[in-house]
């Protein structure tokens, strides 16, 4: 078989713009374009669960949206949110805004030096601003911040500070109608001060990918992919993944080496068997991502989750049995709502709750 051991699978980082295998996502985009010609010009807020491929899809904009909108990628987690003042902050937002826009729409922004922001970085910054406005004509910029968390840290831990940047952002929204902002991250504005600056926030909630998204994904990820699936497997695949992006790569990529270990013979097609086998070694190479769920839910959270996994497959417990295997009784209500807001559990015919992937439950098993 001509695919080398995870071709046409990408695990773990986010798709940079125009890689063939991003799929799907066009009723996002479709909505976040609908948004963007509001005359009110609400702020957009695109959030879901870690590895759900929110970056790929800011990443991907420029192809998804019409070329009279401008994305303007920048990445929060990255220097500007660690900047020690705010000319570093600043300067990393403008170089983060002038790559994306050259890389997404071919428009050279002009580039200032982080030493011109020194002196009164706010007004030389806005002043900057000015001058991209002119260079879009009757574009529009989008302004798509990513990992906004990261810059709600630094104002928690005192590097920046919450009246100036945020009311940046909200003189940015309410004063210039050429741009257009976009959050991204994992949680809803569940702080205070994100609410109060920006009002009439609209919340985009990226989920799992559409079944024909995820079949594509698994099936066809790159012209020419030369491994085929039996109808079982790939329905395997997907009752295990539920369509979740990064779990569909992680498993296709661990199928794809299993049978390249294989003989000639057996390496072209992927069956039932082969789909089982890959998963112990899925659970493996994204014990990174697990974990990250492990740590997130503390000792509480994992407790009902191991308990809840070592039901069954697919297996609903009432709260009520929830509840009695809880480690913190005064504080199950609080862990069981943290759960269900990660979307790691869900109600289930109105009887209890139960797993929302098959995979992750299995991890729990362990």
């Amino acid at each position: 078989m001509s695919t080398k051991p995870g071709e046409g699978h990408i695990i773990g980082v986010p798709l940079l713009i125009h890689q063939e295998v991003f799929v799907g996502r066009t009723d996002v985009a479709a909505r976040i374009e609908g948004l963007l010609l509001d005359r009110r010009r609400p702020p957009l807020l695109i959030y879901g669960q870690r590895r759900m491929g929110k970056t790929s899809l800011l990443n991907n904009l420029g192809r998804l949206l019409p070329h009279a909108i401008v994305p303007m990628f920048v990445d929060l987690q990255g220097p500007a949110s660690q900047a020690s003042g705010y000319a570093g902050f600043l300067y990393n937002i403008m170089r983060g805004m002038v790559a994306s826009a050259q890389q997404q729409r071919n428009l050279a922004l002009p580039r200032r030096s982080q030493e011109e922001l020194t002196t009164d970085p706010f007004t030389r910054f806005d002043e900057w601003l000015d001058e991209v406005e002119t260079l879009l004509g009757s574009a529009t910029a989008l302004l798509a911040l990513d990992e906004f968390e990261s810059l709600d840290n630094a104002i928690t831990k005192g590097r920046l500070d919450e009246d100036d940047v945020l009311g940046m952002l909200r003189h940015l929204i309410q004063h210039r109608p050429r741009f257009k902002i976009l959050l991204a991250g994992s949680h809803t504005l569940e702080v205070q001060r994100w609410a109060s600056y920006l009002i009439n926030v609209q919340v985009v909630h990226l989920s799992y990918l559409h079944e024909a998204e995820a079949r594509q994904l698994i099936e066809q990820p790159v012209k020419g992919f030369a491994l085929r699936y039996e109808p079982e497997a790939s329905q395997q695949v997907l009752d295990l993944t539920r369509g979740h992006p990064f779990l569909v790569q992680l498993l296709c990529g661990e199928i794809v080496t299993l049978k390249n270990e294989q003989s000639p013979s057996e390496r072209r097609l992927a069956c039932l068997a082969d789909v089982e086998a890959a998963v112990p070694r899925a659970l493996s190479g994204g014990s990174l991502f697990f974990a990250n769920i492990e740590h997130e839910r503390g000792r509480a959270g994992v407790a009902l989750l191991r308990f809840l996994a070592s039901q069954g497959e697919g297996a609903v417990v009432s709260k009520p049995d929830l509840a009695r295997h809880s480690e913190h009784p005064d504080d199950f209500e609080q862990t069981l709502a943290a759960l269900l807001r990660l979307e790691l559990i869900e109600p289930a015919n109105d009887s209890g709750y139960r797993f929302q992937v098959e995979l992750i439950r299995r991890w729990f098993t362990q």
